[in-house]
C-alpha cells in the first residue's frame, strides 16, 4: 500500500495476500449479479447454490461466466463437480423475494443434502437440460458447459452457453422482447454480507457523435459531462 495519490490510496496486489485482494475486490466491484445455480449429479442428486462472481460475456454465442471457488484442499465444490460430470446447469436470476431462500442454499451442507428441499423451493424439469428450474425465480438461463478455465488454486471459471431462457410472463413482452427491469426486482451482491436492490434506476442514452457535437455547439456539454 502506498500513500494517497490524487485522493486515492494505491494497493499493489503483489504485496497482498489472497484474502486481502478478495476483500478489496468484493468491496469495489459492486453490485455484482448473482447466479443462483442448480445442477444434478450423475446419480440425479439435486444441488443449488449462489455465486456472485458471475456475468454475461457475449450474446453471439450467448455465453455466461461463473467463478466457482474450490475447497481449501482443492476439491471441487458440488456445483463445479456436477457441471463437469453432466455438462449442464441452470442459472437463476435472484429477486428480492427469493433472497432468504437463496441464502439457505448458500449454507455449506454436505453433498447428501438437497438444498432446494431445505429452502422449500418448488422446481420443474428443464427443457434443454436436466437441471431443475426454480419456479419462483423471475428468470432462468439453461446452460451447457462451453469450457472450464483453471485460473489457480482458489477458483475455476466455467463458461456456459445459454441454450434458452425462461422469463416470468408478467415481466416480458414476447413480441418486443422487452424485459421490465423494475418488475424483475433483481438484487446484487456487495462486500461483506451486503446486498443491493435495483429499484432505484435511471436512464442515460449514449449519444451519437452528431448528437454530442450538436449539444457541445449548443453549450449543453460541460467539463463534467452533458447538461
Amino acid at each position: 500500500m502506498s500513500g494517497p495519490t490524487s485522493g486515492h490510496v494505491h494497493f499493489d496486489f503483489a504485496e497482498l495476500s489472497a484474502r486481502e485482494r478478495y476483500k478489496l475486490l468484493i468491496g469495489t466491484v459492486i453490485p455484482r449479479p448473482i447466479a443462483f445455480i442448480t445442477t444434478l449429479s450423475r446419480t440425479g442428486q439435486r444441488n443449488a447454490g449462489p455465486f456472485s462472481f458471475f456475468n454475461v460475456l457475449t450474446h453471439d454465442p450467448a455465453i455466461v461466466a461463473i467463478g466457482i471457488e474450490n475447497y481449501d484442499d482443492m476439491r471441487l465444490k458440488d456445483t463445479a463437480r456436477n457441471i463437469r460430470e453432466t455438462e449442464e446447469f441452470t442459472v437463476h436470476i435472484v429477486d428480492d423475494a427469493l433472497a432468504a431462500q437463496m441464502e439457505i442454499c448458500a449454507i455449506k451442507f454436505g453433498p447428501a443434502i438437497d438444498e432446494l428441499a431445505e429452502a422449500g423451493l418448488e422446481t420443474v424439469p428443464g427443457v434443454a437440460v436436466r437441471s431443475p428450474r426454480i419456479v419462483s425465480a423471475p428468470a432462468a438461463l439453461e446452460c451447457r458447459r462451453h469450457m472450464t478455465i483453471e485460473v489457480g488454486k482458489a477458483r475455476e471459471i466455467v463458461l456456459g452457453q445459454v441454450l434458452g431462457i425462461h422469463i416470468r410472463a408478467d415481466i416480458v413482452d414476447p413480441a418486443r422482447l422487452h424485459v421490465d427491469q423494475i418488475k424483475m426486482d433483481a438484487i446484487g451482491r456487495l462486500g461483506g454480507h451486503g446486498y443491493a436492490r435495483t429499484r432505484d434506476q435511471f436512464d442515460i442514452k449514449t449519444l451519437s457523435v452528431g448528437e454530442y457535437e450538436q449539444r457541445k455547439a449548443d453549450g449543453l456539454v460541460t467539463e463534467t459531462g452533458a447538461a
